[in-house]
């Protein structure tokens, strides 16, 4: 966990990319077919995502069709909806403006799938609502090439449970149990850095935040005047004839000894041990989250839970529900003394990568 990917530096680069391959296109046309599409990026996942953004759309489009008068769910008038849906995808045509964000977006979520797959795989299996439908995650992997494996299998076991639906919850847990079992390994990235490189040169470093850099504040630099060597003065020290001095016992006949207590060993507060460390500002270099739940990338997820709460992930899911409905820093951090930190390891990454998470949701 010494990385962590740079959504926005993945934002820029796919820009830059899109901005290049759009006016390579529209430099002789006005508008780009479906055909066209599934050939525009020499990168072919981002070609698929487009297509799969437009099939969305369509789909978001068909549930507005709903009427007092006419029976939409009858099966005659579905099939004439697929029918229909077969024909407009025949004569996709569409300008620079709409289709640049398409673009955009596309590369972006290519990229992601390429370098940070598990961060991926959490937007895919949470859902919406941190909720999985399995017909809409079916459909998602027809347009998925890169890294597929794992979700691929994913799916199998749902369709073995015979489920429509699971809570993302649920979704992660079976995630993280099938990549422990097929000992998941990401493609190599190479051939894409290639491709991407040969229309927008990729730098993948650039890409990652080292969570040590980030985390460190770093001064203004200041103009230091050159150090003067001062010679110290001579002290001379005379020495007399020594002086016996005879001084009281400490310990008199009537008083008592003095015997040391034993210091009381006490597991310090959470805050304590926050407070004790040498931290940056929060008010300079944290920035709000609305909630830890929204925020977790799947690598947190998974070494919170096998770290910080023994591997039950339903326990670390319960936590953050928890801590995310707090109104203050304080009542956090009260639920966390009282219900789980007796265990945890406070010299660990993981600790203070949690720990930076919570302040980040109520600085």
């Amino acid at each position: 966990m010494d990385e962590k990917i740079s959504l926005e530096a993945i934002a820029l680069y796919a820009d830059a990319y899109a901005d290049k391959v759009l006016k390579n296109f529209f430099a002789s046309k006005d508008k780009i077919t479906g055909k066209e599409i599934l050939s525009l990026c020499n990168v072919q996942q981002a070609n698929l995502f487009i297509i799969r953004e437009l099939f969305r759309t369509w789909k978001e489009d068909t549930r507005k069709f709903k009427s007092p008068y006419f029976d939409f769910e009858q099966a005659d008038v579905k099939e004439a909806l697929e029918n229909f849906m077969g024909v407009l995808s025949n004569n996709i045509s569409i300008d620079q403006p709409h289709f640049a964000p398409l673009l955009k977006k596309a590369v972006s979520q290519s990229l992601l799938v390429i370098f940070d797959p598990y961060d991926f795989f959490s937007i895919i299996v949470t859902g919406k609502n941190n909720k999985l439908e399995v017909a809409p995650f079916r459909e998602e992997i027809k347009y998925l090439k890169i890294n597929k494996a794992p979700l691929e299998r994913m799916l199998e076991k749902l369709d073995e449970k015979g489920v429509k639906e699971i809570s993302g919850n649920e979704a992660f847990a079976i995630l993280d149990q099938i990549l422990e079992e097929v000992n998941f390994n990401p493609e190599d990235v190479e051939e894409y850095i290639e491709k991407f490189s040969s229309v927008v040169p990729l730098e993948p470093n650039r890409f990652y935040v080292s969570k040590e850099i980030e985390n460190q504040v770093i001064p203004e630099p200041v103009s230091v005047p050159e150090a003067k060597v001062v010679k110290a003065p001579e002290i001379k020290v005379k020495v007399e004839e020594p002086v016996i001095v005879h001084t009281p016992p400490l310990v008199t006949a009537k008083s008592e000894p003095v015997v040391a207590q034993p210091a009381k060993q006490t597991t310090p507060t959470i805050n304590e041990t926050l407070s004790r460390e040498p931290r940056p500002s929060i008010v300079d270099k944290f920035q709000k989250i609305g909630k830890i739940k929204d925020s977790l990338t799947i690598n947190q997820k998974f070494m919170f839970t096998k770290v910080l709460f023994h591997g039950d992930f339903e326990l670390f899911s319960k936590a953050i529900d928890h801590l995310d409905r707090q109104d203050n820093m304080k009542a956090a951090l009260r639920y966390i003394d009282d219900e789980h930190a007796s265990s945890w390891d406070r010299d660990s990454e993981e600790f203070h990568e949690f720990m930076e998470l919570v302040e980040k949701r109520f600085v």
